[in-house]
């Protein structure tokens, strides 16, 4: 089979690399695709590119900004096909996630924003007895560096570059090594699109060596960061001698809370999904669900029959609920937390060395693993308190609100929870007591992308959505006249 050679788009132009790296099918274990593993050389070609576009690209109208930003979602949605089979080969998730969450929410990113960038207003206020009007703009901040994860890859890689460009800035990209196909793909659509040459480039390698570069580039004045916490605090590190404008969205350790009168019909499936989705690779997955003890034995047995349901399967199996980890490494990382609880004494009821998985022979040394649940497990538990980022959750008892909102509080993260009661008065009351930037309430994962995005404590800085995202990727300006 010959491998996939990807190039970096710098300059509106697709350019080798001296040397590239290894990317595997998660399904198979196999090398299909050679990356370029860029580093400073890259970085400073690619801040040329953007600070020349810049003057031109700044001074358009947002109204034609946003006729670019449209013709790109259009392409995008034309090849939702092709998008979809090479997002779930490169990342290890299901074809049918791909084809109806992650293809269709990257075309809405552009379309989203191209519409919220017409209608952002500035403020002003007279001092008639000083003879003055004072007023507000917002400025593009100039180059944008964007550094996105293997989890949604064109999903969130597309949630960034849209608001940036949406505002006038440039944009360097570094989408991560582990997939970085579809971003390679995106680059094919933006000459046919309009985008000038140094809007947008992409540089693609590792984060040691091509995201330091970016990072501390003196040319480049803002971050935009999604990914796990320690690579957060290596940015924040190598930022502050520059003063960077940051947003860092850096995952969590939700917990969902099931009170007694929740109902079950709802609760079990849309936890199952909130636990599992996409190999619960998704920063806004449920790890820790508190159930109220008066059900928890009811709970946990339905549970355990519907997670076992939840199949695993290769991508391209339409009957698959979830498909592989993105990398071996990955995925021995998550079985050790398996291994760490039994060590504990807590109980594994369903997946990881429990049940058997069964895979065709060709996908056998592919990185996949069982949906798991973990119970007797005690709160300070490194399963409980640490990101695992799989397919794991861990599901305990509680006795009172009080009680549970304490114990869900606390972790280091901050970034979702989910509230399953029938009690309106205590919904909104827990809702508020709880540490998150995104509380669900008889529901997962419903997003209204107008409002803020973003988590508290060590899930992250700032906000996305329409006005955050807007604010963030703009400077703001007061001028005084006085007339």
């Amino acid at each position: 089979m010959e491998l996939l050679m990807l190039e970096n788009f710098i300059d509106g132009r697709f350019l080798p690399c001296h040397s590239y790296i290894d990317s595997y099918d998660p399904s198979t274990g196999e090398v299909y695709c050679k990356v370029p593993d860029s580093g400073k050389e890259e970085i400073e070609a690619a801040v040329e590119a953007a600070r020349k576009a810049f003057p031109s690209w700044s001074s358009r109208s947002p109204q034609e900004r946003s006729q670019v930003l449209n013709r790109l979602a259009n392409l995008l949605e034309q090849s939702l096909e092709e998008l979809a089979q090479a997002e779930s080969k490169d990342q290890g998730k299901t074809l049918t996630m791909a084809r109806t969450i992650d293809i269709p929410r990257s075309v809405q990113n552009f379309r989203f924003f191209a519409s919220s960038i017409l209608h952002h207003t500035t403020e002003s206020t007279q001092m008639d007895h000083l003879g003055c009007l004072h007023y507000t703009v917002r400025t593009p901040v100039g180059i944008a560096g964007l550094i996105s994860p293997w989890n949604l890859p064109l999903y969130l890689l597309t949630w960034k570059i849209a608001p940036a460009i949406a505002a006038g800035n440039t944009v360097i990209a570094k989408p991560s090594e582990l997939t970085s196909v579809t971003a390679w793909m995106l680059c094919k659509f933006l000459n046919k699109a309009g985008v000038p040459p140094g809007v947008v480039n992409i540089v693609f390698g590792t984060g040691p060596k091509v995201g330091e570069a970016l990072v501390t580039h003196p040319e480049v004045p803002l971050i935009s960061f999604t990914g796990s916490q320690p690579t957060a605090e290596r940015i924040t590190q190598l930022s502050a001698p520059f003063c960077k404008k940051l947003s860092l969205e850096l995952g969590g350790k939700n917990p969902a809370i099931i009170f007694e009168d929740a109902n079950l019909e709802d609760c079990i499936p849309a936890t199952v999904r909130s636990s599992f989705a996409n190999q619960g690779e998704i920063c806004l997955c449920t790890s820790r669900i508190f159930v109220q003890r008066s059900i928890y034995n009811e709970f946990l047995k339905r549970f355990v029959e519907a997670t076992r349901k939840w199949k695993v399967g290769i991508p391209s199996d339409p009957s698959a609920s979830m498909g592989a980890l993105i990398s071996k490494a990955h995925l021995e990382k998550v079985r050790s937390y398996i291994k760490k609880a039994r060590a504990e004494g807590a109980q594994i009821l369903c997946g990881e060395g429990v049940d058997r998985l069964s895979l065709p022979p060709r996908n056998q040394v592919g990185y996949f693993m069982l949906p798991t649940v973990i119970t007797d497990i005690k709160d300070e538990s490194c399963c409980m308190k640490e990101e695992i980022f799989g397919p794991v959750t861990c599901v305990v008892p509680f006795d009172s609100e009080e009680e549970v909102i304490r114990r869900a509080n606390n972790v280091k993260y901050g970034l979702a929870a989910t509230v399953w009661s029938g009690h309106v008065g205590r919904i909104h009351r827990v809702a508020q007591k709880l540490q998150s930037g995104l509380v669900w309430t008889n529901c997962w994962l419903i997003r209204e992308l107008n409002l803020p995005f973003g988590g508290m404590k060590y899930s992250g800085i700032g906000r996305e959505g329409a006005k955050d995202s807007h604010d963030f990727f703009t400077e703001i300006k007061t001028i005084t006249v006085k007339y």
